[in-house]
């Protein structure tokens, strides 16, 4: 039987900023169960939640304490296997994220091994003493993903390892009993009915420590570069795949088989390695996510990723946005080149970003994307064509990319604003109360509410999109049109439907055909920066 996951489309839940069912501010699994209907209407095959586990959030969930019980804040493990009782009765797959990359600091293994330097569980965690005077200095020049070194020491003298916050220590995964741990983590969700698992940062977890040694630093000394760095001793690490080789039988011991889908920002050639038959199912396709808007760019990202897809097995998973990017309707309004770090800190006033021009594009991308052979994510909120927001006040940021950059990287908080779901009233009624990220007064423009009262609204092209996708997606061919294929229109065919996207600043004559779906009104011409299915006459 064909796997489901081949050619599914999931809708990535942020669980805090979907909807709040009792009133605190923040989103909960409750509110999720009470918005299944949205998504399902959507036409999606599934969700895919980020964190709900227990935490201090220090970096949204993905800092640990617990990996088998619900937050408070979000629930309990009876409203979780509600929501999936309640998913599974629309049709709708679960799948979970899994941070196996690190704990949060209040995790029981990490507070035992800060009680002693002889406590058996620092041998969890990656603890090393300083260089320098006394140890004075950390181990290595490594760095943080949010800033600042990737060692902290401790009140004993030694350092351990955080490759994103200090809030989150890095796991050895040398040491059996983490391998073991993460092995019983995946059964007991399982065991529980979720579909699959979403994996973050997953090549970053098996470590090559023996001898420690300094990297060369890119980009102003922030990251430590792949290319720059070959032999890297925690990223991608060849040791890695042994983890997911057991994870495999592990979850193929299910019927059917748990899927997976795997966080890796490497290039098409080395991502395709964590999808091989006996390993993961799927890599998300960040090189699609960041390929600027040009008409060869994604020509050369698409065709790439079909083919070192399809040298494993597998097919590609397409994404636009998630709750780590700018959002695509702001960020495709700007300038060619700008630095999103830099726009964010202007509160989004430098350049202003064209609105009109990134709807569009945004638009037009999203009808580019649902019709490509695979399997795509659609992060909450897209189906509003919402626009980042930009000029939250710092007072309000969470993201520990603000404190670690030293307040010159705003971070996340932007995409993962609470969202709108009718035009007025509390939280544009994300919930009974208030919201824990600040919503701009225009917000409710975006609501569902009001979008469902227009066919001509992105609530309804994603929704014609996803119901017309159905009757090729199961076709996994994709064929270039070599005669409208050319400059800035990209021109390919799944099955009788013609795909055309025109990127460029003119219109451009359409071929004969019904207009199946058009991301604007289209008559004789493809409008620039815009996208149409075309249907046999």
């Amino acid at each position: 039987m064909r796997p489901w996951w081949r050619d599914a489309v999931l809708y990535q839940v942020y669980p805090r900023s979907l909807a709040d069912s009792d009133g605190d501010g923040v989103g909960d699994l409750r509110g999720i169960t009470d918005r299944l209907d949205h998504v399902a209407e959507l036409g999606a095959d599934g969700i895919w939640l980020s964190p709900f586990y227990r935490s201090p959030w220090a970096d949204g969930g993905y800092d640990v304490s617990d990996f088998r019980d619900v937050d408070p804040l979000l629930g309990t493990l009876a409203d979780f296997d509600t929501m999936v009782e309640a998913a599974h009765a629309r049709d709708l797959r679960v799948m979970i994220d899994i941070v196996p990359n690190h704990t949060s600091e209040e995790h029981p293994w990490f507070r035992a091994a800060l009680a002693s330097p002889d406590a058996p569980e620092r041998d969890l965690y990656v603890f090393r003493d300083g260089r320098g005077p006394e140890g004075a200095e950390p181990p290595t020049n490594w760095r943080s993903t949010f800033g600042g070194p990737a060692w902290t020491r401790v009140p004993d003298g030694q350092w351990y390892l955080h490759m994103f916050a200090p809030e989150q220590p890095d796991l050895n995964w040398d040491d059996e009993r983490v391998r073991a741990e993460f092995r019983e983590v995946l059964r007991f969700w399982s065991d529980r009915g979720v579909d699959g698992f979403r994996i973050d940062v997953a090549y970053a977890l098996v470590k090559d420590l023996e001898p420690l040694r300094d990297l060369i630093l890119v980009d102003g000394g922030r990251f430590e570069d792949i290319a720059a760095n070959p032999d890297h001793p925690f990223l991608d690490r060849p040791e890695v795949h042994e983890v997911y080789r057991d994870w495999n039988r592990v979850l193929s011991d299910y019927d059917p088989p748990r899927t997976t889908v795997a966080e890796v920002w490497l290039p098409g050639d080395r991502r395709v390695r964590y999808t091989r038959p006996d390993e993961l199912d799927q890599a998300f396709n960040f090189e699609y996510l960041m390929a600027p808007w040009d008409a060869d760019a994604y020509r050369r990202v698409i065709a790439s990723s079909i083919a070192d897809a399809a040298r494993v097995g597998t097919v590609p998973t397409w994404v636009t946005g998630n709750h780590d990017v700018v959002r695509k309707p702001s960020s495709l309004g700007l300038p060619a080149g700008t630095d999103p770090r830099r726009w964010l800190l202007s509160d989004g006033r430098d350049p202003e970003p064209d609105h009109a021009l990134g709807r569009a594009r945004a638009r037009a991308l999203t009808l580019l994307t649902l019709a490509l052979p695979g399997s795509a994510y659609v992060y909450q909120g897209e189906e509003l064509g919402l626009p980042e927001v930009a000029d939250l006040p710092s007072d309000a940021l969470e993201d520990p990319r603000w404190r670690g950059s030293g307040h010159t990287d705003k971070g996340r908080d932007g995409c993962r604003v609470p969202l709108p779901w009718t035009r007025e009233g509390t939280s544009f009624g994300f919930g009974p109360g208030g919201s824990w990220l600040p919503q701009p007064e225009w917000w409710g423009e975006y609501a569902a509410q009001a979008q469902e009262e227009d066919r001509g609204s992105t609530l309804w092209l994603y929704r014609n999109a996803l119901r017309l996708r159905r009757a090729f997606s199961g076709d996994e061919v994709l064929v270039w049109d070599d005669a409208l294929n050319r400059g800035p229109v990209i021109a390919f065919r799944r099955g009788e439907v013609l795909v055309l996207v025109n990127t460029g600043p003119e219109p451009v004559r359409l071929p004969r055909g019904k207009v199946l779906l058009s991301s604007t009104d289209v008559a004789t011409e493809l409008p620039a920066d815009a996208a149409v299915w075309l249907g046999d006459v």
